[in-house]
């Protein structure tokens, strides 16, 4: 099962690239609770209560100084740290190509065990098939995939120089800390507010629980580099409709409220046109993927790994729902394009009116 080996593993250094992050603090979290000493990277400040309990290094993964700094000691890295979708393609570029080069140019001089490259499933761009598999081709769609795609294939010239790089590919993640494009949900739920999902809402659609990522994660760093210098599919086992699950936070916000299937064809393209003056709230491959099936294979992650996720897409989002409430007030009011802030909801702002 995962996680099961940690209480006999060793205590390591960890760097985490992004550690004031979403994911970074999640991550942060499960290795502290495992015994290892943790440094984090981040342009941003951390500001949890945890930050006397880690090594803070504040800088940018563009500068090389502020890597090697970073890297002094430590045995293994993971690489969460990415300019995301609503930055500008220059940031993007910088941060998610040039940036991944300059981590792992540092990580191979000061003779890392292993640098686990966390990247996405956005690299299979828009699929014309389902599950999608490790081997199947790779497409970015817009400067994130693309970027994302490129990042891969710089992981790949590391591990040819003996580096051991596991390169993980999850679904989309939600749990404690996350806000993001799920806000969206989770501010219509509380205000008693029926949610309009673009099409039918039938399609198939992955998600992922963040202590299941964190459980692959620790996987990739513990296991034999033989096993893990490869790419893993991360994800949820139990899945349903995006209709269904979102339903599952509707339900248990209680008002009685339901999911309402918007037409898919006029929807997305009033969203192209809002994306083109800068007031939607979603990028083209949210949109563009969310009335399609979107779910990948994760018996290769279980196989080799071992990985054995615990939560269902209904108990991630409903978890993550619950931190939401529980949280509201640090939060209310502020909006950003990152994962630890709402993200702005735009037009969308004047159409809850209407539900």
């Amino acid at each position: 099962m995962a996680g099961k080996s940690s209480s006999v593993e060793p205590a390591q250094t960890y760097l985490v690239t992004g550690g004031a992050g979403f994911l970074g603090i999640n991550l942060v979290r499960h290795l502290l609770a495992r015994g290892h000493r943790v440094v984090s990277l981040d342009i941003a400040d951390f500001t949890y209560p945890e930050r006397n309990q880690i090594v803070e290094i504040k800088g940018d993964i563009r500068k090389k100084a502020d890597v090697d700094k970073a890297m002094e000691g430590v045995n293994v890295v993971v690489h969460t740290a990415a300019a995301l979708p609503l930055y500008s393609p220059e940031d993007i570029y910088s941060t998610d190509i040039e940036g991944i080069r300059t981590v792992l140019q540092s990580a191979l001089e000061h003779k890392v065990d292993r640098f686990i490259h966390v990247s996405s499933t956005a690299v299979y761009g828009i699929p014309d098939h389902h599950p999608l598999f490790e081997t199947d081709q790779l497409q970015g769609v817009g400067p994130y995939g693309e970027s994302k795609v490129a990042a891969e294939a710089i992981c790949q010239e590391y591990r040819d120089k003996g580096l051991c790089v596991p390169i993980i590919r999850p679904k989309s993640f939600v749990g404690p800390e996350r806000l993001g494009v799920f806000a969206l949900l989770y501010d219509w739920a509380k205000d008693g507010k029926n949610f309009p999902v673009l099409g039918s809402g039938n399609n198939l659609y992955q998600l992922l629980d963040v202590e299941d990522l964190c459980d692959a994660i620790y996987l990739t760093a513990t296991l034999p580099v033989e096993k893990v210098n490869d790419v893993f599919n991360i994800g949820a086992r139990e899945f349903g409709t995006m209709k269904e699950d979102f339903q599952a936070v509707l339900d248990y916000a209680g008002f009685g409220k339901k999911i309402v299937p918007l037409p898919a064809e006029p929807a997305i393209w009033t969203l192209r046109a809002l994306e083109a003056v800068h007031i939607s709230p979603l990028y083209k491959w949210v949109y563009e993927t969310a009335v399609e099936d979107s779910f990948v294979s994760i018996e290769k992650a279980e196989k080799e790994l071992g990985y054995a996720p615990r939560y269902s897409n209904k108990q991630a989002l409903i978890r993550n729902y619950q931190w939401y409430i529980a949280n509201l007030s640090t939060f209310e009011g502020q909006s950003g394009v990152s994962h630890r802030v709402p993200w702005k909801q735009g037009a969308l702002s004047v159409a809850k009116m209407f539900f």
